[in-house]
């Protein structure tokens, strides 16, 4: 750790956030929307967002759920099927709609059942994505049952994103949410035009926290958290200053009695403290120097967009992280670190 007491940066952007919809959006939304300028809203809805006419509406749902007074840009996202639309979504992207497109292997995760069922279906898709210089999003694992859930990611590279990569050589990727030293590796690889996203649970977590000393299903997310060798891999490129990582969160709320069940639903809900989260990693790593590329300049820079101008402090100070946060209904969320003490804390 440093002697450094406090840090401002321009205000962070969160590359990759759910933040559901109906009562579970009014209640999460303005945590986000307090710590960062922009995010990517991912469209893995019940019913997924997969045209930009539900785009749209989506977006206006978000804005009514954030408070009038937050700055906040929702970046909308395309779920891509088997049957999407080429010129819909070029169309809403070129219209400023769509941010990005996001692929989910079907059956990776949360509401992903309606997803692509081998990337060859969308190759005109990826074609005009190319051709227009829109970015494809990738929840980097593959879905044969077969294959170990530790694995998903590394075979993920090998099978689908190597060949996809070589196929559409001008084709925008960020392979989000990486946790493998793998995928560390592959990423700095490629050069610009691909990057990485990293949450603040798989820098924090192994997969040995999950069962330590009994089953946390709050600590149960996918990509699943992997062995310690992989988090400190993680950490080493989040806090390098290199251009292709960049924040994105990923948190994912689920009620708490559906963490709690024979579902265990995947997702792990950081936003109440992400910010503090990421400065205490990078703290901890002696690289708050390098907090600044990472959660305000690497992700703009990859999607063309402007740094932004307002700025944020984070100050040296113990506090508690709230326990869990209430949803309509008599519904809860249980936070990610909820209840424990965090030594740094962003000033309002």
């Amino acid at each position: 750790m440093t002697d450094i007491h406090s840090i401002t940066l321009r205000r962070p952007d969160d590359w990759h956030v759910h933040l559901r919809d109906g009562a579970m959006l009014n209640a999460v939304a303005p945590f986000t929307a307090r710590q960062f300028k922009r995010a990517i809203v991912m469209p893995n809805l019940a019913s997924p967002v997969t045209t930009r006419q539900l785009a749209v509406e989506y977006r206006g749902r978000i804005q009514a759920a954030v408070p009038q007074s937050a700055s906040f840009e929702p970046l909308m996202t395309a779920y891509l099927t088997d049957n999407s639309d080429a010129e819909d979504l070029a169309e809403g992207f070129q219209n400023g709609v769509f941010a990005a497109a996001k692929l989910y292997p079907a059956g990776a995760t949360t509401n992903s059942d309606r997803g692509v069922t081998a990337i060859e279906n969308i190759n005109t898709v990826l074609e005009r994505m190319e051709k227009i210089g829109m970015p494809l999003l990738v929840h980097g694992e593959v879905t044969e049952p077969s294959i170990d859930i530790f694995d998903r990611e590394n075979v993920f590279i090998h099978q689908v994103l190597e060949p996809t990569l070589q196929r559409f050589q001008g084709l925008k990727v960020v392979f989000e949410h990486i946790t493998t030293s793998a995928a560390v590796n592959f990423v700095r690889a490629q050069g610009p035009r691909v990057g990485a996203t990293i949450t603040p649970h798989h820098l924090m977590i192994n997969r040995t926290d999950i069962f330590r000393g009994g089953i946390h299903p709050h600590l149960y997310c996918l990509p699943v958290a992997k062995r310690e060798q992989h988090r400190l891999a993680l950490r080493e490129a989040a806090t390098s200053g290199e251009a292709q990582f960049f924040l994105g969160t990923d948190t994912a709320p689920h009620a708490i009695s559906a963490k709690e069940s024979a579902c265990g639903c995947a997702g792990i809900f950081s936003a109440p403290c992400a910010v503090e989260l990421y400065a205490q990693v990078f703290d901890e790593e002696g690289a708050l120097d390098k907090f600044e590329a990472f959660a305000s300049l690497n992700g703009p820079k990859f999607y063309g967009l402007r740094v932004n101008s307002d700025t944020v402090t984070v100050v040296r100070e113990d506090w508690t992280v709230p326990d869990a946060v209430a949803v309509e209904g008599g519904v809860a969320v249980k936070t990610f670190k909820g209840g424990e003490t965090l030594h740094w804390r962003l000033q309002d």
